[in-house]
């Protein structure tokens, strides 16, 4: 759980505006952007192409919400750029912009907790991977100042859905811009609370009467 802690750092490669990086960090957009970072499992398969495109499509959104999308998954550089090359009629993620991270060392996806499995050693001593070496469908939400506000971890068949992100990222928004918080299916432009008895009082009055 990483909820109310500062994200875990690192320096990866990344393929970004469809350029292998070496030195890529989320710690670029600290104090500058928050951040809705996610893994998928694998470069050219079924359910990932759907989720990254989905992102893309509603990139602009986030974006105009000062929020950088980053991807990531245990797949090589040369991976992600050969996905990103491939047009979507092939199975590629092709005009996908945001950046997308190469954790081959699968520490990552080991530190953010979405990694499929663990290594271990058998009884010769022998170090082995038990599980699957890729990781679920994790998504974080960072804050400006570093911190995750908000984390889930899908199992591998299960996609995601970008409208809900989108509402995590307007909730928290608004929280920090009103001082109020956020009941249950709340939208943008729905009422919110006052953090106090009779402002939760009041809402369910008017919700829920």
């Amino acid at each position: 759980m990483l909820i109310g802690n500062p994200a875990p750092t690192f320096l990866a490669t990344a393929v970004v505006n469809n350029k292998i990086t070496s030195n890529f960090s989320l710690a670029q957009y600290k104090g500058k952007k928050e951040v809705v970072f996610f893994f998928y499992p694998k470069d050219f398969t079924f359910v990932c192409p759907t989720e990254l495109l989905a992102f893309q499509r509603r990139l602009k959104e986030f974006e105009n919400k000062n929020v950088a999308v980053v991807a990531c998954s245990t797949d090589t550089e040369e991976s992600h750029l050969a996905w990103l090359n491939t047009p979507v009629v092939n199975g590629g993620i092709q005009g996908v912009t945001y950046p997308i991270v190469a954790d081959t060392s699968k520490v990552i996806s080991a530190n953010y907790g979405v990694l499929g499995g663990s290594w271990e050693y058998d009884d010769d001593d022998t170090m082995l991977f038990n599980g699957i070496p890729v990781a679920y469908r994790g998504l974080f939400f960072i804050d400006i100042d570093g911190i995750v506000r908000h984390q889930t971890i899908n199992d591998l068949p299960l996609g995601r859905n970008i409208e809900e992100v989108l509402r995590i990222v307007y909730m928290w928004q608004h929280v920090k811009t009103h001082g109020e918080v956020c009941p249950a299916n709340w939208r943008e432009g729905h009422p919110s609370m006052k953090p106090t008895t009779s402002g939760v009082c009041e809402y369910l009055k008017n919700e829920f009467k």
